[in-house]
Protein backbone atom coordinates (compact mmCIF):
# COMPACT_ATOMS: atom_id res chain seq x y z
CA UNK A 1 0.00 0.00 0.00
CA UNK A 2 1.60 3.25 -1.09
CA UNK A 3 1.48 6.60 0.71
CA UNK A 4 -1.42 7.92 -1.40
CA UNK A 5 -3.58 4.87 -0.64
CA UNK A 6 -2.78 5.17 3.06
CA UNK A 7 -3.77 8.84 3.08
CA UNK A 8 -7.02 8.00 1.32
CA UNK A 9 -7.72 5.21 3.85
CA UNK A 10 -6.99 7.54 6.79
CA UNK A 11 -9.33 10.19 5.36
CA UNK A 12 -12.05 7.61 4.77
CA UNK A 13 -11.68 6.13 8.28
CA UNK A 14 -11.66 9.62 9.83
CA UNK A 15 -14.98 10.35 8.13
CA UNK A 16 -16.45 7.02 9.29
CA UNK A 17 -15.26 7.53 12.86
CA UNK A 18 -16.69 11.04 12.91
CA UNK A 19 -20.14 9.80 11.79
CA UNK A 20 -20.23 6.69 14.00
CA UNK A 21 -22.45 6.48 17.07
CA UNK A 22 -20.40 3.61 18.46
CA UNK A 23 -17.03 2.02 17.74
CA UNK A 24 -15.79 -1.27 19.19
CA UNK A 25 -12.26 -2.69 19.07
CA UNK A 26 -11.41 -6.37 19.23
CA UNK A 27 -8.39 -8.65 19.14
CA UNK A 28 -8.93 -11.31 16.49
CA UNK A 29 -5.85 -13.53 17.09
CA UNK A 30 -6.59 -17.16 16.38
CA UNK A 31 -9.61 -16.43 14.24
CA UNK A 32 -9.99 -18.51 11.10
CA UNK A 33 -11.24 -17.13 7.81
CA UNK A 34 -14.48 -19.08 8.25
CA UNK A 35 -15.11 -17.51 11.69
CA UNK A 36 -14.27 -14.05 10.35
CA UNK A 37 -16.76 -14.53 7.52
CA UNK A 38 -19.45 -15.66 9.98
CA UNK A 39 -18.80 -12.60 12.15
CA UNK A 40 -18.88 -10.25 9.17
CA UNK A 41 -22.21 -11.73 8.04
CA UNK A 42 -23.75 -11.35 11.51
CA UNK A 43 -22.51 -7.76 11.78
CA UNK A 44 -23.76 -6.94 8.29
CA UNK A 45 -27.25 -8.08 9.36
CA UNK A 46 -27.01 -5.63 12.29
CA UNK A 47 -25.89 -2.80 9.95
CA UNK A 48 -22.39 -2.71 11.44
CA UNK A 49 -19.20 -2.20 9.44
CA UNK A 50 -16.30 -4.48 10.40
CA UNK A 51 -12.73 -3.85 9.23
CA UNK A 52 -9.17 -4.76 10.01
CA UNK A 53 -6.98 -1.69 9.71
CA UNK A 54 -3.37 -1.06 10.72
CA UNK A 55 -3.08 0.47 14.18
CA UNK A 56 -1.00 3.43 13.02
CA UNK A 57 -3.58 4.31 10.37
CA UNK A 58 -6.39 3.99 12.92
CA UNK A 59 -4.54 6.24 15.31
CA UNK A 60 -4.12 8.88 12.61
CA UNK A 61 -7.77 8.56 11.55
CA UNK A 62 -9.07 8.92 15.12
CA UNK A 63 -7.30 12.23 15.72
CA UNK A 64 -9.69 15.18 16.15
CA UNK A 65 -12.70 12.90 16.63
CA UNK A 66 -14.50 11.82 19.78
CA UNK A 67 -13.02 8.34 19.22
CA UNK A 68 -9.48 9.53 20.03
CA UNK A 69 -9.73 7.90 23.48
CA UNK A 70 -9.32 4.50 21.78
CA UNK A 71 -5.66 5.25 20.92
CA UNK A 72 -4.19 3.31 23.89
CA UNK A 73 -5.95 0.16 22.63
CA UNK A 74 -4.37 0.30 19.16
CA UNK A 75 -1.88 -2.47 19.88
CA UNK A 76 -1.64 -5.97 18.48
CA UNK A 77 -4.08 -7.26 15.88
CA UNK A 78 -7.04 -4.87 15.96
CA UNK A 79 -10.39 -5.18 14.27
CA UNK A 80 -12.84 -2.29 14.36
CA UNK A 81 -16.62 -2.49 14.30
CA UNK A 82 -18.41 0.75 13.44
CA UNK A 83 -22.09 1.29 14.16
CA UNK A 84 -23.87 4.29 12.66
CA UNK A 85 -27.36 3.43 13.86
CA UNK A 86 -28.00 0.99 16.73
CA UNK A 87 -25.03 0.44 19.06
CA UNK A 88 -26.94 -2.15 21.09
CA UNK A 89 -27.28 -4.47 18.08
CA UNK A 90 -23.53 -4.24 17.42
CA UNK A 91 -22.71 -4.89 21.08
CA UNK A 92 -25.03 -7.92 21.12
CA UNK A 93 -23.38 -9.52 18.08
CA UNK A 94 -19.81 -8.80 19.21
CA UNK A 95 -20.42 -9.85 22.80
CA UNK A 96 -22.10 -13.10 21.79
CA UNK A 97 -19.28 -13.90 19.37
CA UNK A 98 -16.63 -13.14 22.00
CA UNK A 99 -18.45 -15.37 24.49
CA UNK A 100 -18.84 -18.23 21.98
CA UNK A 101 -15.25 -18.02 20.66
CA UNK A 102 -13.09 -16.82 23.59
CA UNK A 103 -9.85 -18.19 22.10
CA UNK A 104 -10.34 -16.52 18.72
CA UNK A 105 -11.99 -13.18 19.47
CA UNK A 106 -11.66 -10.80 22.42
CA UNK A 107 -13.21 -7.38 22.83
CA UNK A 108 -10.76 -4.65 23.81
CA UNK A 109 -12.72 -1.43 24.31
CA UNK A 110 -15.21 0.88 22.69
CA UNK A 111 -16.60 4.37 22.41
CA UNK A 112 -20.30 5.13 22.66
CA UNK A 113 -21.39 8.64 21.64
CA UNK A 114 -17.98 10.05 22.52
CA UNK A 115 -17.55 8.26 25.86
CA UNK A 116 -14.98 5.49 26.29
CA UNK A 117 -16.44 2.20 27.48
CA UNK A 118 -14.82 -0.97 28.80
CA UNK A 119 -15.49 -4.60 27.91
CA UNK A 120 -17.82 -4.82 30.93
CA UNK A 121 -19.74 -1.80 29.62
CA UNK A 122 -20.03 -3.43 26.20
CA UNK A 123 -21.42 -6.56 27.88
CA UNK A 124 -23.93 -4.45 29.83
CA UNK A 125 -24.93 -2.71 26.59
CA UNK A 126 -25.43 -6.12 24.97
CA UNK A 127 -27.69 -7.21 27.84
CA UNK A 128 -30.10 -4.34 27.17
CA UNK A 129 -33.35 -5.22 25.45
CA UNK A 130 -33.70 -4.18 21.82
CA UNK A 131 -34.83 -0.68 20.89
CA UNK A 132 -38.30 -1.88 19.93
CA UNK A 133 -38.78 -3.62 23.29
CA UNK A 134 -37.66 -0.52 25.19
CA UNK A 135 -40.06 1.66 23.20
CA UNK A 136 -42.90 -0.79 23.83
CA UNK A 137 -42.16 -0.76 27.59
CA UNK A 138 -42.10 3.03 27.60
CA UNK A 139 -45.42 3.24 25.76
CA UNK A 140 -46.93 0.69 28.13
CA UNK A 141 -45.75 2.73 31.11
CA UNK A 142 -47.16 5.92 29.62
CA UNK A 143 -50.44 4.21 28.75
CA UNK A 144 -50.99 2.55 32.18
CA UNK A 145 -52.35 5.62 34.06
CA UNK A 146 -54.82 6.36 31.27
CA UNK A 147 -56.01 2.74 31.18
CA UNK A 148 -56.42 2.67 34.96
CA UNK A 149 -58.36 5.95 34.91
CA UNK A 150 -60.70 4.61 32.24
CA UNK A 151 -61.19 1.46 34.32
CA UNK A 152 -62.10 3.52 37.41
CA UNK A 153 -64.54 5.66 35.41
CA UNK A 154 -66.15 2.55 33.93
CA UNK A 155 -66.49 0.97 37.40
CA UNK A 156 -68.66 3.80 38.77
CA UNK A 157 -71.66 3.25 36.45
CA UNK A 158 -71.19 -0.52 36.76
CA UNK A 159 -71.38 -0.26 40.55
CA UNK A 160 -74.51 1.88 40.30
CA UNK A 161 -76.18 -0.70 38.04
CA UNK A 162 -75.29 -3.53 40.47
CA UNK A 163 -76.67 -1.56 43.45
CA UNK A 164 -79.91 -0.83 41.59
CA UNK A 165 -80.19 -4.49 40.60
CA UNK A 166 -79.69 -5.52 44.24
CA UNK A 167 -82.40 -3.05 45.39
CA UNK A 168 -84.78 -4.38 42.73
CA UNK A 169 -84.15 -7.97 43.83
CA UNK A 170 -84.69 -7.12 47.50
CA UNK A 171 -88.01 -5.33 46.73
CA UNK A 172 -89.23 -8.29 44.66
CA UNK A 173 -88.58 -10.65 47.56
Amino acid sequence: MNRENKQQLVTEMHDKLSRAKAVFLADFRGMSVELATDLRNELRKAAVEYKVVKNTLLELASKDTDKESLAPHFAGPTAIAISYDDPVAAAKVLSKFAKDKPNAFKLKAGVLTGKAITVADIQALADLPSREVLIAKLLGTLNAPVSNFVGVLAAVPGSLVRVLAAIQTSKEN
